[in-house]
């Protein structure tokens, strides 16, 4: 039979059979979590009531996860992507991972291709002198911080990868909230 002469519902599937595959050609080239790093637990995020804002915030490594908690209430729950070398706290400079500890957001800026970024108030006076004993420098910008801007304002459904320099890394709706909802001075403890 000539195609052109074909039924349209045939041509039809055969075009959707195509893009199909066409699709699943293009998916084939993304980048997925090595199977070493499992999906993190769903966050579950609370409807925060309008004049609530955290008075803690805690990161727990091993789930990839932020909370922002009000009063030892989790408020909000996001997944996150930490350094490459997320396993034990941060020792020197470019060492890929993320510190542990309990630190204090102590700045922002939007002047960052992330979006907006929290300033995390790494070194404390333990990491400096630890640094100082293994004769390293601590490192330091150390930031909460959104995915490039070219993304849009979406978070992904869940944390892909842990590709960071050593900052927490949550989606960009994320960090627009956490930004309205996290002021400078408030605590944040980032646990294994």
């Amino acid at each position: 039979m000539n195609r052109a002469n074909e039924p349209p519902a045939t041509r039809r599937r055969r075009m959707l059979t195509g893009l199909v595959a066409i699709g699943m050609a293009a998916l084939a080239g993304c980048e997925s979590p090595p199977p070493s790093s499992p999906a993190p637990a769903a966050a579950k995020p609370a409807v925060m009531p309008a004049s609530a804002v955290a008075d803690r915030v805690v990161v727990v490594k091993s789930r990839h996860t932020l909370e922002l908690l009000n009063h030892g209430r989790v408020l909000q729950a996001f997944p996150v992507s930490l350094g490459p070398h997320a396993k034990g706290p941060k020792r020197a400079a470019g060492d890929g991972r993320t510190p542990e500890g309990v630190y204090r957001i102590d700045g922002r800026t939007e002047r960052t291709k992330y979006t907006r970024a929290l300033h995390i108030s790494y070194p404390n006076g333990a990491d400096r002198a630890r640094a100082q004993a293994e004769n390293a420098e601590p490192g330091g910008g150390i930031y909460i911080h959104g995915v490039p801007r070219d993304y849009g304002p979406y978070d992904p459904p869940e944390r892909f990868h842990d590709w960071t320099d050593g900052c927490i890394a949550v989606g960009n709706a994320a960090i627009v909230k956490i930004w309205n909802e996290v002021p400078d001075g408030t605590p944040i403890e980032i646990l294994p």
